[in-house]
């Protein structure tokens, strides 16, 4: 039975058959008898968050942009359908032509979170592919990965054959180039393992010993052969205003979690946040014209119906000509009535005459992250706002009739006190007498506070710094649900403590974690990320069964000395700046925008031109 009639069986059956369907508007569809390379793009996590991603978008569209390359999508089934599956024998399946996975030739993971990991290894067993790339041979597709959780790939070393480092859309070109002649010369997948090491930005773990320390820590991640690179170099776009983007993204069937037209505006940021990684990993700043992204705009607009443009970056209020931006965006689509959207708003870049643009055509709820709840930690981390920022902001928007605001803050960051925890009841305390200030009332106001916990993420300056405990976690959250619970117009939401324990272990682990992800998902851990899904007794029993202690790799602080498993990368980011920032942390000291001056975090090693910062340190 073909896999098309397997699925008129079951769809019916399962929660959202759309999920699972294609033919999506824009979606692409080729005759596979051209077909050269065929890549199978993999999000590990269902439909609506997949379809969400920004990176997929484009690798899909750019790869198909090539008469003979065909790639293709496939999200992890939900359980209804996953279930539905193994009973009736049906393997992992592509949405575009339902080819089984298992008969692609490469397929690439997006690692966009570590709790993601058990659903890759469902994925590879839903699919017939060895969980393990030691033990694929010919006949297996190549497993590839990249994103964000690719700068500490050591966790999934034994499971991905090869990880691309960095910004992919030039990396994955030069593998597919050196594919398409490895097929045509027919070597062994050693053989192309080898080359394939060499293209800068690809790390292939099986080219690599790692040996340890009597304690457990790393002493050497070093390669097998003389021609292997010793340290793999990210890969970076210089040119974001040249490089590819889509316009004609696909349009699904239904609601997903960003649906909305996206238009990414810059990459990287020059704030120097101390516990982002993103910050660090994504440098230099980078951005696109105006021109460009009007052109964009209109295009993508034209080519989808969307009636919501999200203009996305890491800081959106950073871009340096926003208030153009913004000004003929709004005239271009007020007829039409296409709204924007500005997520990850500064706190003291959001102006007046910006919250006026804004609302001019759609008003939504603003969120604002001031991370902390005091200045003495704001400065800890170098966030670079204040209280006065934070309410100034607010009065503005509450006079322009916004009733709706979500502020974003984290627990257990280095140094915290009880009395920083103060600080976050006292912040939206501060926010409620505004909106009343105001409007002479409270009525209608809704204030969200949401807590996530702390994780200590490589390449950042808190690298070094530990998690707190599970204990400590709860003791916090529920000290600040007290603080809150005493004003009706302040509702208050934390992450799992749970999940952020696993997160910090996996962020910073080694090889020996991959043996307790095949047991997690041995013992059914998958959908990690997701409360309801979360069994965090059978996680526990799983590095007991490994003979892993997972408090080694969340609740230690690392000596200054120490090599860590994700040194094999080379972000751009220079350890003795990392350092020095880990320093001033401590001293309450804080590093100004790198706009305003250069403070020698090393991004430029990676090439001439590529950071726009002009002064010297």
């Amino acid at each position: 039975m073909t896999i098309e009639k397997q699925l008129e069986k079951l769809l019916p059956l399962v929660s959202k058959p759309a999920r699972y369907m294609g033919n999506e508007y824009n979606s692409i569809n080729k005759d596979l008898n051209g077909i050269k390379v065929h890549i199978a793009l993999a999000f590990p996590d269902v439909y609506e968050v997949g379809m969400s991603h920004l990176g997929i978008k484009i690798l899909y569209h750019l790869l198909n942009e090539y008469p003979d390359i065909y790639a293709e999508r496939v999200y992890a089934p939900w359980i209804d359908f996953e279930e539905l599956m193994r009973k009736d024998g049906l393997p992992l399946f592509s949405l575009e032509s339902k080819t089984p996975i298992s008969k692609f030739d490469m397929v690439g993971f997006t690692l966009q979170y570590e709790m993601s990991y058990t659903n890759i290894i469902n994925m590879l067993e839903l699919s017939g592919i060895p969980i393990l790339s030691s033990e694929r041979n010919e006949s297996h597709p190549f497993v590839i990965a990249g994103g964000p959780c690719a700068y500490n790939p050591e966790p999934l070393a034994d499971i991905i054959d090869f990880f691309i480092i960095g910004e992919a859309e030039e990396a994955i070109l030069d593998v597919i180039d050196l594919y398409k002649s490895f097929k045509e010369r027919g070597e062994s997948r050693q053989e192309f393992l080898e080359n394939v090491a060499q293209i800068p930005g690809v790390y292939v773990p099986m080219l690599y010993n790692v040996s340890y320390n009597n304690d457990g820590t790393i002493s050497g991640i070093l390669p097998k052969k003389d021609h292997i690179p010793s340290v793999i170099q990210k890969r970076v776009i210089e040119d974001l205003d040249s490089v590819y983007y889509p316009t004609k993204f696909i349009v699904p069937y239904i609601d997903i979690v960003h649906d909305r037209a996206v238009l990414e505006i810059f990459r990287g940021c020059t704030r120097g946040c101390r516990f982002c990684q993103a910050g660090m990993i994504y440098r230099p700043v980078r951005e696109k014209t105006v021109d460009r992204l009007e052109k964009l705009a209109k295009d993508i607009i034209s080519s989808t119906g969307y009636g919501e443009i999200s203009l996305s970056s890491l800081s959106t209020s950073d871009y340096s000509d926003l208030k153009r931006l913004t000004q003929v965006l709004t005239e271009d689509f007020r007829q039409c009535q296409v709204g924007l959207s500005l997520p990850s708003l500064r706190i003291d870049a959001f102006s007046l005459e910006l919250a006026k643009k804004i609302q001019e055509i759609k008003k939504s709820g603003l969120t604002f992250a001031p991370e902390a709840g005091t200045q003495r930690l704001r400065d800890v981390i170098n966030k670079g706002v204040t209280e006065e920022d934070l309410l100034s902001s607010v009065r503005d928007a509450f006079a322009l009739g916004w009733n709706r605001v979500k502020l974003y803050f984290m627990i257990g960051l280095p140094t915290e006190t009880y009395e920083d925890l103060k600080g976050i009841a006292d912040l939206a305390y501060a926010v409620v007498d505004v909106y009343r200030q105001v409007n002479g009332h409270t009525k209608g106001l809704q204030v969200h506070v949401s807590t996530s916990t702390f994780v200590p993420k490589p390449f950042t300056p808190f690298q070094w710094e530990s998690q707190i405990t599970l204990a400590e976690i709860d003791e916090r959250q529920q000290h600040l649900k007290k603080l809150l619970k005493k004003n009706k117009n302040i509702y208050y939401s934390w992450h799992n403590g749970k999940i952020s324990f696993l997160e910090a272990v996996f962020s910073r682990g080694d090889r020996k974690l991959g043996r307790v992800l095949k047991i997690a998902h041995e013992k059914g851990c998958k959908f990690d990320g997701w409360d309801e899904f979360l069994d965090f007794d059978k996680w526990m029993s799983a590095f007991k069964e490994a003979k892993v202690d997972p408090e080694f790799y969340a609740y230690r602080k690392r000596p200054e000395t120490e090599k860590f498993p994700w040194e094999i990368i080379d972000a751009g980011i220079d350890k003795r700046f990392l350092l020095l920032e880990l320093e001033k942390a401590k001293k309450g000291q804080t590093t100004p925008d790198c706009r305003i001056r250069c403070h020698g975090c090393g991004i430029r090693r990676l090439g001439d031109g590529l950071c726009e910062i002009k002064n010297e340190v």
